[in-house]
Parts: C-alpha cells; sequence; structure tokens
C-alpha cells in the first residue's frame, strides 16, 4: 500500500489537478487518493498552500484607474444591453402590431367577403323575384286585355253561396287566372283551399283565406281541360283535397 502511494505522489497528478489541466479520468483519480488516503491529503494541502504564498507573493498591483475602466466597461456594456433590449422588446411589440393588425385585416377581409356575398345573393333573389313579379303582371294584362281570352263565371254550390269568382283563360298565350270576387266567412279553425288538375295532376295552389283584394288575379297552371276546385279545409290547408268539401269547380 506504501508503494502504491509513494508512486502516486511521485507523479505530477496532484500539481496539475490543482493548475487544473488533468483530464476528467485524472481528476477522478487524484479525488478517490485524496479522499482515501491521508498522506496524499496532506500533501495536496501543503501544495495548495505553497500555491497560495507563491500567488501572494508573485501578484501585481492593478494600474491605477483599471478598476474605474472596467466599471465604466461594465456600464456601457449594461447600457448597451439595456438599449439592445429597449430596440429588441419595440420590435417584439411592432411584430405583433403587424400580425395582430395582419391577422384583423384579413377577418375583416373575410367578413366583407361574406357581406358581400349575401348582399349578392339578396340582390339575385330580388332580381328574381321582381322578375317573377314583372312576368306575373305583363301575363295579367295580356289575360286581361287580349280578345282571346275566354271568360268563366265560377259560383259556390249550396255550402257557400256567396263564393263568386271569374276565370280567365288564354289558349294562345296558354295563360289561366282566377279573380276570387267574394268568400263567404268561414270558422276560425277553416280555410278555403286553391287546387288545379292539369294533365291529370292535381296542383296545390295554396289557402285563400283573407282574399280581400277584389282585384287580385291568381295564376292558374294551363293545360288542355284543366279542371280548378275550391274546397273546404283544416286551417293552414291541406295536402290532399277534401272531396267531401267541394264548394266550387269549373273547367277551362
Amino acid at each position: 500500500m506504501k508503494e502504491k502511494i509513494r508512486l502516486f505522489l511521485e507523479t505530477d497528478l496532484l500539481e496539475r489537478y490543482l493548475l487544473g489541466s488533468t483530464d476528467t479520468a485524472e481528476s477522478a483519480r487524484v479525488e478517490r487518493y485524496i479522499a482515501m488516503y491521508p498522506e496524499v491529503r496532506s500533501t495536496y494541502e501543503e501544495l495548495q498552500e505553497n500555491l497560495e504564498a507563491y500567488a501572494r507573493l508573485h501578484a501585481i498591483t492593478p494600474p491605477e484607474g483599471l478598476r474605474e475602466r472596467i466599471l465604466r466597461g461594465v456600464r456601457r456594456e449594461q447600457a448597451y444591453k439595456r438599449r439592445f433590449m429597449r430596440y429588441g422588446m419595440a420590435a417584439s411589440i411592432a411584430a405583433v402590431f403587424l400580425i395582430s393588425a395582419s391577422v384583423f385585416l384579413w377577418n375583416q377581409n373575410q367578413n366583407l367577403q361574406q357581406e358581400n356575398a349575401l348582399v349578392n345573393n339578396k340582390i339575385r333573389v330580388l332580381e328574381a323575384d321582381m322578375k317573377e313579379q314583372l312576368e306575373d303582371v305583363r301575363n295579367q294584362f295580356i289575360v286581361l286585355n287580349n280578345p282571346q281570352t275566354r271568360k268563366f263565371m265560377v259560383n259556390g254550390n249550396r255550402k257557400a253561396r256567396e263564393l263568386k269568382a271569374i276565370a280567365y283563360v288564354n289558349p294562345v298565350k296558354k295563360l289561366s287566372y282566377i279573380n276570387v270576387k267574394n268568400l263567404p266567412n268561414l270558422p276560425e279553425d277553416q280555410d278555403y283551399q286553391m287546387w288545379a288538375e292539369v294533365n291529370g295532376e292535381m296542383v296545390n295552389l295554396g289557402v285563400l283565406r283573407n282574399f280581400s283584394d277584389s282585384d287580385k288575379l291568381l295564376a292558374l297552371p294551363y293545360g288542355e281541360k284543366g279542371v280548378s276546385y275550391i274546397t273546404i279545409e283544416p286551417k293552414g290547408g291541406n295536402t290532399t283535397p277534401s272531396v267531401e268539401n267541394i264548394v266550387a269547380d269549373f273547367t277551362y
């Protein structure tokens, strides 16, 4: 054991360990020997004291004003860092602002595009409605003023004796309209409903409750030997006509 310690102390491992020039494996070996063997620990402490004494002996007095120059340099560096941080923070804020503004503008653009699409769609619907209404007005004018238009007087049966209507049929223009002049009152839970049977197909033309405008014409689907009915149905109308409740019918 003594020989092992002697051989270790003859190496320069302790000196190099003190100077920080040993590698990881050498440092681990030195620290293990210092911890395990008092002789090695004593030699290490002695070398450490000698190194400190040598350092004090050969210490160089720093030039006058060095401390102040170092402090000024440190302060300049700190000021530079603070300016850099401020600039960096300002740049970050500007970047966040630009990103937020871009997102906001993008969202606004999307909203405007959606609103524009809705407006355009409403305009198209209105244009279609106006076109349909104008077409209907034109057809009514033709039916009422064309000499080839035929008129049919429509009277109610015993279930609605006061019902009066006039049907207009123009076989040349293939247009049919009916003008309901008078509808007897019904209980609140019932409605008059208009039907047309054209080419074997029954068409629901809707309810006639509150059909108070005596000048209003209701378009009928045109067909060869078409038949129209007015029935009494439950309030709101029915999906099929109640044959037992027919109050008026006519063939055109």
